[in-house]
């Protein structure tokens, strides 16, 4: 509660027992309006604060710090997520470092949308029956209904920032 109170204080000060401000917590009972403007004046709140949700103040910019990284050497390939919690997001931002033969993982069909830009390097991108080169400051944007993988086609390190719609990276 706001002013962190007991239900026994609460009770008190509204004339309500412990037990029915328990119910009311519980949501197995709800107050008369009479009895939910009390226990708001007591709360020191008014019924539009009461209802109207917090402002949270969302994370815009992130460091360097904050990225997370894993190498699939096997595979020669590094997956920066550069945003923390991304996988829980609608878009799913990463850098991808591509050693030469690297190649990033195999992926299903999906419902997902896929977009990327290379930074460094060529890669060949895999999309269903056809193969696609992509050159560096080169893009390319597909809707991943089919079988799709990413590969270095360069001799040096390729480097693509990757945005997929959908948390399967």
């Amino acid at each position: 509660m706001r002013k962190n109170l007991t239900q026994e204080e609460l009770g008190q000060r509204t004339d309500l027992t412990k037990g029915y401000i328990s119910q009311l917590e519980n949501n197995l009972s709800s107050p008369s309006l009479e009895t939910f403007f009390a226990i708001l004046e007591v709360l020191g709140t008014t019924p539009k604060d009461f209802f109207d949700e917090e402002d949270t103040v969302q994370q815009v910019v992130y460091s360097k710090e904050q990225v997370t990284i894993f190498t699939d050497e096997e595979k020669g390939y590094t997956l920066t997520w550069l945003v923390p919690e991304s996988n829980e997001k609608d878009m799913e931002p990463v850098m991808i470092t591509l050693e030469p033969d690297g190649e990033y993982r195999h992926f299903p069909p999906s419902l997902a949308e896929t977009f990327g830009y290379v930074l460094s390097g060529s890669l060949e991108l895999q999309l269903g029956g056809r193969r696609y080169d992509v050159k560096k400051g080169q893009s390319f944007y597909y809707e991943a209904n089919q079988h799709h993988q990413i590969r270095n086609a360069s001799a040096g390190t390729t480097k693509v920032l990757l945005v997929a719609t959908e948390s399967y990276l």
